[in-house]
């Protein structure tokens, strides 16, 4: 039996599934926003488990952020109670054993590509765009972090050849750059440049309720955000050239995106022949819990 955590700024979510990957339990609990009350609840999550299953083979847990492989400390987590922090270190010493960890985007891209929407391809980009915007990548079903751990991070990547008007109508980011992919494709970062080109204050769901009732602006903006995904992810094709490109996220959800990208990708790649796809995933929710579960 495997283990897998979910660690989230709002909930945390366990999962027990066996070597063939089929579910044995669930449990979610609310985040505690500390980070001695964090570990207390992974650990609560991993004693349920056991106490109601027996010893589990493993335990691997997806995590906003990344440790640095220098100072073995947390790095680069919205869940800012974790950084700084010898994470790894103190929850191994709490459960007496070795713990996987891992980049949460790391795990869905882990998910979808062990027996998920990539399943069968050897590199798998998976891609997260719901409040921020991430991306992971799974080599022969091995997450590849990178030297620095950073490998997949395209969030903050600029969006190439950017127009007056994509300047003019976007946020600066959270980490104080200009231009990131996560302020045009994130669920906040597309509602945000509807709302100060348009002069609103819509979120992305009642843009796309625009949408439905064919509002020309809701139809140009949707256009756009393929457009701005497509140039992005074009980034990634023209660098790492996956054998498919998995999406995640809220703003994964929409029908739309799996009817325009492959098309409008095709136009930024080098190359004569493009086959790599975009889909949708298959696990959805649960995908980062299940690659937390396949870490190895």
């Amino acid at each position: 039996m495997k283990i897998g955590i979910d660690l989230g700024g709002t909930k945390t979510e366990g999962i027990l599934i066996d070597d063939s990957g089929i579910e044995l339990s669930r449990n979610r609990i609310k985040t505690e926003k500390n980070y001695d009350g964090t570990i207390r609840g992974i650990i609560s999550i991993v004693k349920k488990f056991e106490t109601d299953f027996g010893d589990s083979k493993s335990i691997g847990i997806g995590m906003p952020g990344s440790v640095s492989s220098e100072t073995a400390l947390v790095k680069n987590a919205n869940s800012i109670w974790l950084n700084g922090k010898p994470f790894k270190k103190d929850l191994e010493k709490q459960l007496d054993r070795k713990v996987n960890l891992n980049n949460d985007a790391n795990c869905f891209a882990l998910s979808e590509a062990v027996d998920g929407a990539g399943k069968g391809h050897s590199v798998v980009f998976g891609v997260i765009i719901g409040t921020g915007t991430g991306g992971g990548i799974s080599v022969n079903q091995k997450v590849l972090a990178g030297k620095n751990n950073i490998a997949g991070e395209w969030g903050h990547v600029s969006l190439p050849n950017r127009s007056d008007d994509e300047k003019a109508f976007v946020k600066q980011c959270y980490c104080e750059k200009s231009g990131c992919m996560e302020t045009y494709v994130s669920g906040p970062g597309f509602a945000s440049c509807f709302n100060l080109k348009h002069k609103t204050n819509y979120d992305s769901h009642a843009i796309l309720e625009e949408f439905k009732n064919n509002e020309r602006r809701a139809i140009e903006a949707l256009d756009s955000y393929v457009d701005h995904l497509a140039r992005g992810l074009s980034l990634v094709c023209n660098i790492l050239d996956p054998d498919i490109i998995v999406l995640g996220g809220g703003m994964s959800n929409i029908s739309y995106i799996y009817d325009n990208i492959n098309i409008s990708l095709r136009k930024y790649i080098f190359s004569d022949i493009f086959d790599t796809k975009v889909v949708k995933n298959l696990h959805g929710d649960s995908g980062g819990v299940r690659g937390a579960a396949w870490l190895s």
